[in-house]
């Protein structure tokens, strides 16, 4: 869709032509065209966040595949076979914090990515409560 193309355009022309006195059709329309833009925004800011989720989920995975394979690269260089039980729990304990810090950090996405999404929404809401107070009382 082309960005100087206006859908409300025609609404606005067509409702226009239906003069009702004390009420400004024009106004009602620009009202709802603000509302859409303002869900749009929310969406946009929804569709990014997943992105950035859907990036650090990657990118979680890829380190753990990394560090997969060099447990197995250093359990195959061994000599004897075992496995040393103070590297295992080293690893162990590492692994769990890193999975906590990236658990954090993907809550931490998630509710940002809400709160910036409420936050449009809530100013368009209170701008429409303007709005409305604005046409009920007529100059």
């Amino acid at each position: 869709m082309a960005k100087d193309s206006n859908p409300f355009g025609d609404v606005t022309k067509m409702i226009e032509q239906f003069k009702l006195p004390g009420v400004d059709l024009a106004a009602i329309v620009e009202a709802r065209r603000k509302d859409i833009e303002a869900l749009v925004e929310a969406n946009k800011a929804a569709y990014e966040s997943m992105q950035a989720l859907a990036h650090k989920q990657t990118e979680m995975l890829t380190q753990a595949m990394q560090g997969i394979q060099e447990a197995v690269k250093e359990a195959a260089s061994r000599k004897g076979g075992l496995p040393d039980p103070k590297k295992q729990a080293e690893l162990a304990r590492d692994a769990w914090k890193k999975t906590l810090v990236d658990m954090k950090e993907m809550a931490e996405l998630a509710r940002k990515s809400q709160a910036d999404a409420m936050a449009g929404l809530t100013r368009r809401a209170a701008q429409s409560v303007e709005e409305i107070k604005k046409m009920m009382h007529p100059k």
